[in-house]
């Protein structure tokens, strides 16, 4: 019996989870965008466009043409560069400046889940999850209710400040929000910690730090590398994550990094890592997420349009967030 069959077994059927998940509220037609240029959790520059990219790629206008309102548009405004150029190493660098924006964030994530819209948070380097999960889970806890997340990325994004190589914020978003690292920013918002890893689920990742496969081991999270998509399928893959993520969940939340997909395909990242997803198996696991009607929030991460050819990533990430929000060929 090899794992993925051993996984199957402990966890439950997959026609269960799905008949129940989405049981609980009404799918939501509203949506609020959220645009944070940051780039202080990585090393290039160039995330800082990928908000205005995805404006250029008319993420707002194709929304609505899906029959979607855009209930508001929030601008999360980025320190001045001069504290990214002085961030000290080995440390974790640039941590009080992602502290302020995910503060900002998670606060504007709250107040679109309050307002029942879904926040869309377009970044921007991945440290946005910090504080889009933390405006999430302060929303579910406030109702003593559960949500899952499914993380699609290439890298694991679960190092800690003793683990990363690079002291890059952009690579502990995962393992912050399991209430691992700094303690600036994982008591964000001023509780800990923000996600069960029981129903969390990492998808995708291929490029890995010798100490984030132990992390990813011990952490109680269920991860499917490239190889397990190979091996069973996209499809197969996505029904697992649900299940194991369980059907008693009010919401998920999405954090979609854009390096998840070839480069082939999205050339515009910054951190490219060859033999990804291709475009259909992006729109099929998203579009097994929105199935279940229980998508609540979105990340968009890591669009570098320094690194684009004519916008061609930005147009991927608006038809894969149209995806997730229920678009269809039928």
């Amino acid at each position: 019996m090899n794992d993925l069959d051993s996984f199957v077994i402990n966890k439950g059927t997959v026609s269960k989870a799905e008949k129940q998940l989405g049981a609980k509220r009404p799918k939501l037609n509203s949506v609020t965008l959220i645009y944070v240029p940051l780039f202080f959790g990585g090393k290039h520059r160039g995330t800082i466009m990928g908000p205005a990219a995805v404006r250029v790629a008319e993420l707002s206008d194709r929304l609505q043409g899906m029959g979607l309102v855009i209930h508001s548009e929030v601008e999360i405004k980025i320190p001045a560069a001069l504290g990214w150029k002085s961030c000290p190493a080995p440390e974790p660098k640039c941590v009080p400046e992602i502290v302020d924006v995910c503060s900002e964030l998670a606060e504007a994530v709250e107040t679109a889940l309050n307002n029942n819209t879904v926040p869309i948070t377009i970044g921007g380097d991945h440290s946005i999850a910090i504080g889009s999960i933390a405006g999430a889970s302060a929303y579910y806890r406030k109702r003593q209710e559960e949500f899952g997340l499914v993380w699609l990325d290439a890298h694991g994004d679960i190092n800690t400040p003793e683990t990363s190589h690079s002291g890059n914020v952009h690579g502990m978003p995962f393992a912050v929000s399991l209430g691992h690292g700094d303690p600036r920013l994982v008591n964000l918002g001023g509780f800990a910690p923000k996600l069960n890893p029981d129903r969390s689920v990492l998808i995708g990742i291929r490029d890995l730090d010798p100490e984030e496969r132990e992390m990813i081991t011990m952490s109680g999270i269920t991860a499917f590398s490239m190889r397990d998509i190979d091996h069973i399928g996209l499809g197969r893959v996505s029904e697992l994550a649900l299940s194991a993520i369980g059907p008693d969940v009010s919401g998920l939340h999405v954090s979609f990094d854009i390096d998840v997909m070839d480069p082939d395909v999205a050339p515009g990242v910054s951190t490219p890592s060859p033999g990804g997803l291709n475009y259909r198996e992006s729109s099929l696991a998203l579009t097994f997420l929105a199935e279940t009607e229980l998508v609540r929030s979105i990340d968009i991460a890591e669009l570098n349009p320094a690194f684009d050819v004519k916008n061609r990533t930005a147009e991927v990430a608006v038809n894969l967030a149209m995806t997730c929000m229920g678009s269809r060929i039928l």
